[in-house]
């Protein structure tokens, strides 16, 4: 009687396993927030090293934001800001840890601070990683209130000392932020020209590091994928 109870149990045992095998663990939500007539699928590698990694599905949100065939008529004010700003809402009410990790790309990066910013969030941010994003402005903008013709280059946009831009300089997204930057992006370095006021565009005021690889602009987001979970690791 004895030994048929263990067996039962076993076999009980055997059963449970793939259905708890099926549980996702307890770690931060994670937003990704592609750039600028981009979309999730930029960050597949991204993704898909977060999965084997034992995240769930749930758990990883990638709003698709901006006109995707207009890059000039995107910037960081209104329609564009919707999505984004539901993601980051999203994963702070079903994060099982209460907090949650943003990595933006791109446009990405600055429209993902916006959010948080508006927020209130930081506090609630663990990680912060900003890819290859023009926080200081793009100098293919030119200088604010110059060269303002089109959405992405306005006031709510990517020239150098706008007031969207001004208006978020030297705030806090997270608790730990870290930019990853390349001084060969071919988008941030226009003319050659990485630098706004001395410091590369990517970097990010009171970041605890600022990673450089010798890639361009979008080969940044894909190749370091591994780089960008070990960073989600420290606590």
């Amino acid at each position: 009687m004895s030994m048929k109870r263990c067996v039962l149990g076993l076999l009980a045992l055997l059963l449970c396993a793939p259905v708890l095998g099926l549980h996702a663990a307890c770690v931060n939500s994670v937003v990704l927030v592609h750039g600028n007539t981009g979309s999730p699928g930029d960050f597949q590698n991204t993704y898909d090293l977060l999965r084997q990694h034992g995240y769930g599905d749930a758990q990883i949100l990638a709003p698709a934001w901006g006109n995707r065939y207009c890059a000039a008529c995107n910037d960081h004010y209104g329609s564009e800001e919707t999505p984004v700003r539901s993601a980051i809402n999203s994963a702070l009410a079903n994060s099982c840890t209460g907090r949650i990790d943003v990595i933006g790309h791109s446009m990405g990066v600055t429209l993902a601070m916006r959010e948080i910013d508006a927020l209130g969030a930081a506090s609630r941010v663990e990680h912060f990683i900003g890819i290859a994003g023009a926080v200081h402005g793009l100098w293919s903008c030119g200088a604010y209130p110059f060269n303002v013709a089109t959405a992405t280059c306005g006031t709510y946009g990517l020239s150098v000392h706008n007031p969207f831009l001004d208006s978020i300089a030297g705030h806090r997204f997270g608790t730990h932020m870290v930019s990853l930057k390349s001084w060969l992006d071919e988008i941030n370095c226009y003319g050659g020209i990485c630098t706004v006021d001395g410091v590369h565009t990517s970097t990010i005021p009171g970041e605890d590091a600022s990673l450089d690889y010798p890639y361009g602009h979008y080969q940044l987001l894909w190749y370091t994928a591994q780089d960008q979970y070990n960073l989600l690791q420290i606590h």
